[in-house]
C-alpha cells in the first residue's frame, strides 16, 4: 500500500507548489456573462416611462389652478416654503417649453431635474455597454459625501427662500 505523502500531487490543485517552490495562486473566477440587453435596460427605461407619464399628466393638468393637486402642508400650516414648493409648476412650465417660468417657480427643482437627466443618461449608457456598478466600498464613501453636499444645498435653499432677501426664490 502506498503512503499518502508519496503520491504525486496534481500541479493544478489548490495548495500545489510551482517548480520554484512558491505556492500556486488560485485562478480568479471566470466573469459571468452580461445579462441580456432587455434585462439591463428594464430599470432605466421603466423609470423614464414613469417620469414621462407623470410629466404628461402635469403638463395636461395645470398646477396653477387650485383644486387639482394637494397644497403643501408646510406652507399651509406654517407659511414657510419647503424646498419642493413650486416644483409642480416648474415641471408644467418645462413641459410647455418655458424655462424662465420654471426657474422662477423653483430653481433648485429645475437644477435637480437637469442633474437627474444627466445621471439617468449615464445609467442608460452603462446599461447599454453592460458596465457593472462601481465597487461597493468606493461608491459608498463617495455617495455619502454627495448626500451631505446635497442635503446642505437643499437646507441652504430652503432657509434663503424664506428670508426677506431671498424673495426671488419664492414661487
Amino acid at each position: 500500500m502506498r503512503d499518502h505523502a508519496s503520491r504525486p500531487r496534481d500541479p493544478g490543485a489548490p495548495g500545489a507548489t510551482l517548480p520554484t517552490g512558491r505556492p500556486r495562486q488560485p485562478l480568479p473566477p471566470e466573469p459571468l456573462p452580461p445579462e441580456p440587453l432587455a434585462h439591463r435596460l428594464a430599470a432605466p427605461l421603466g423609470v423614464a416611462a414613469a417620469l414621462a407619464a407623470a410629466a404628461v399628466y402635469i403638463a395636461a393638468v395645470d398646477p396653477n389652478e387650485p383644486g387639482h393637486y394637494p397644497a403643501c402642508p408646510l406652507l399651509r400650516h406654517t407659511g414657510l416654503y419647503c424646498p419642493g414648493c413650486g416644483g409642480l409648476r416648474g415641471v408644467h412650465a418645462l413641459a410647455h417649453g418655458d424655462l424662465a417660468t420654471a426657474l422662477g417657480a423653483n430653481a433648485l427643482a429645475v437644477a435637480g431635474y437637469a442633474a437627474f437627466a444627466v445621471f439617468w443618461a449615464g445609467w442608460l449608457v452603462r446599461a447599454l455597454r453592460a458596465v457593472p456598478a462601481a465597487p461597493a466600498a468606493s461608491a459608498r464613501s463617495s455617495r455619502r459625501g454627495l448626500w451631505w453636499v446635497l442635503g446642505g444645498l437643499v437646507l441652504l435653499f430652503t432657509v434663503v427662500r424664506n428670508l426677506p432677501f431671498g424673495s426671488a426664490l419664492i414661487p
